[in-house]
């Protein structure tokens, strides 16, 4: 039952015909796992932690820097100079927005090594991410553990939104078979980001996150495409493919390790080496255009360098990153998927 003080707090949301009582009970029974607690995912979490969702699991790999603070709404200039990891940083800001819902931030690179874990303890993961890799690895993970998760991306003033119900209709492969190949699609760093399309993205996201904890989904499966400068949502009809590599025939590729970049310390060097698992040709001069903005980029007929701070990406035509001043490979994860994409 909820108590007196959980009633008043959810009063407004209770007497929606959505939600009730019952549903109520049902959010404060829920646990769910966002994954990144970026411009998305901090939006996300403000919005469960409000709604009442009982548990969340917070993951995320990054610190938090001013930069973040344009459009990611959880965190502020005090949290920047402590130099929090912004999961942590979420994690008390949340517990002062409702301290009666638990709050678990895990401060740690989501791989295939360890999503399993923390998807096995969820009811519903939600996609924060900021890169295709671990957005594909989401897809993997849930989809073998037979729980729904939420896609989500956005990039300048337009978003893309997608619920995935593992067994009853399409997964991410089903739409996007393979992710692009790194440098080949713009980032929030390189491109831009509207922090208006950034909470628009996450509300529908939420919004489709209690559709499912509530068991109050849509007999279609829809995937949304948003443009908050245009002020457009269209919705289109998924399908699920009967070849699909992941929900069709189950091949884990992504949670397999095989189909992820693979990260070598550098003995001495003070570097971290990230190698992509596809091969692939990058395209310098595009490449530059984006980078030079951003900090001081030299190309030469091999590799190309981009120097921004105290850190310096080496990147090689077949893919390959050497990310320098750093031995964090989390740190050069983000580095990399921030600058150059994954």
């Amino acid at each position: 039952m909820l108590n007196q003080q959980d009633t008043a707090r959810y009063v407004r949301q209770t007497v929606l015909a959505q939600v009730g009582q019952e549903g109520q009970r049902r959010l404060a029974d829920s646990t769910v796992l966002l994954v990144g607690c970026g411009s998305l995912g901090s939006a996300q979490a403000m919005l469960l932690a409000r709604a009442g969702v009982g548990r969340l699991i917070l993951a995320d790999r990054d610190l938090l820097e001013l930069h973040n603070l344009h459009g990611q709404i959880l965190y502020d200039e005090n949290d920047v100079r402590e130099r929090l990891p912004k999961a942590e940083a979420a994690a008390r800001r949340l517990r002062a927005i409702n301290s009666a819902i638990r709050i678990e931030p895990v401060i740690a690179d989501v791989t295939a090594a360890n999503i399993a874990e923390l998807a096995a303890q969820a009811d519903l993961l939600v996609d924060g991410t900021d890169n295709f890799e671990t957005r594909y690895l989401l897809n993997d993970a849930a989809v073998q553990a037979g729980k729904p998760w939420v896609y989500g991306g956005v990039l300048g003033a337009q978003g893309m939104v997608m619920p995935v119900r593992p067994g009853q209709g399409p997964c991410l492969r089903c739409l996007f078979a393979e992710p692009p190949q790194a440098g080949t699609v713009p980032t929030c760093d390189t491109f831009g980001v509207l922090n208006t399309a950034v909470s628009w993205v996450a509300a529908l996201q939420v919004t489709e996150v209690l559709k499912l904890l509530l068991g109050k989904t849509d007999k279609e499966f829809k995937f949304y495409t948003l443009d908050i400068w245009r002020g457009s949502v269209t919705s289109a009809a998924a399908q699920r493919r009967e070849d699909c590599e992941c929900c069709a025939k189950h091949s884990f590729e992504f949670l397999d390790r095989g189909r992820s970049a693979s990260s070598t310390v550098l003995c001495g060097r003070n570097a971290v080496q990230l190698t992509p698992e596809r091969k692939t040709v990058l395209d310098f001069a595009l490449l530059a255009e984006r980078l030079s903005p951003l900090g001081r980029v030299a190309v030469s007929g091999l590799l190309l360098e981009f120097t921004c701070g105290e850190r310096r990406l080496v990147v090689f035509s077949d893919g390959r990153v050497l990310v320098m001043g750093t031995t964090d490979t989390a740190e050069a994860r983000s580095l990399v998927a921030r600058y150059i994409g994954s």
